[in-house]
């Protein structure tokens, strides 16, 4: 067992977030030297893996030779436990974004339509969900509502570490460029602290990776990026229906599923 003191919890925090921005920085500059800028599907696929393929083996690193944990203690949620709050953070998402979508409709603010086949549109949701799980959810959940929210919750209060790694998560969005407007800015810090309490009242890094697949595959699918639909008002649905109104409910979603099943041990 390493029986070394680990070192103060800014430097950890700080050499992981400085790796994390790095790892993103460096695979940004690769893709625009090898497919320039713009949005290109070869360079979405390989950019999803080699930002899995570096954070990864960085957050565990991290956790062996910063935290000086044994790699046996380094907790994983079983299979099934982890496919059921995966599952709860998608719904968190699903639920009301599903709803506000059909109220729009409903009352004739917006209008949607498949563009293409059905099939074609399914191959793209499955294909865009495991883009987004390797591009963003996973690396991103797991250096900032994983390593960072968890080395902050040793030394705060719960809710306190919640808004700390948003502003480490939206700071990290303005570096990388992510972040380049007012109203990005306002996103990326309101959906972290969003991402933050799903972490702390589900006790699980799976409840935000779902919640983060959900959220990124739906927005992105409807965009113009990937054209599965004809929407006559883009920025109502992606703002508002997809956006705001999940956003704001997830959290008591979330809540109100967890209170119908019996609780089980999650991965912290």
């Amino acid at each position: 067992m390493d029986r070394r003191r680990p070192p103060h919890v800014v430097a950890r925090i700080a050499i992981v977030f400085t790796a994390a921005t790095l790892i993103w920085l460096a695979v940004f500059a690769l893709s625009d030297a090898l497919w320039g800028r713009g949005y290109d599907r070869g360079r979405h696929v390989a950019s999803a893996f080699a930002i899995s393929a570096l954070v990864v083996p960085m957050v565990l690193l991290a956790y062996r030779r910063l935290d000086r944990v044994p790699w046996e203690k380094l907790r994983k949620a079983r299979s099934r436990t982890a496919s059921r709050l995966f599952g709860l953070g998608a719904a968190g998402y699903l639920i009301p974004a599903a709803v506000a979508v059909t109220a729009c409709v409903l009352l004739g603010w917006l209008t949607i339509e498949p563009r293409g086949s059905v099939p074609v549109t399914i191959l793209s949701a499955l294909a865009l969900i495991g883009l987004v799980f390797l591009y963003e959810a996973l690396p991103e959940e797991l250096v900032f509502r994983g390593y960072l929210y968890r080395t902050l919750v040793s030394v705060m209060p719960a809710w306190v570490a919640v808004f700390a790694q948003a502003a480490l998560f939206t700071l990290f969005g303005v570096i990388i460029g992510a972040a380049g407007s007012v109203d990005r800015v306002v996103l990326f810090f309101g959906f972290a602290v969003v991402q933050g309490f799903i972490r702390q009242v589900t006790g699980s890094l799976w409840a935000p990776i779902g919640f983060h697949v959900a959220f990124q595959a739906c927005e992105q699918l409807v965009g113009d990026a990937w054209n599965r639909f004809v929407v006559d008002d883009l920025a109502l649905l992606q703002q508002f229906a997809l956006g705001l109104i999940p956003l704001a409910t997830a959290v008591g979603v979330i809540q109100l599923l967890q209170r119908r099943r019996t609780p089980v041990a999650a991965d912290r």
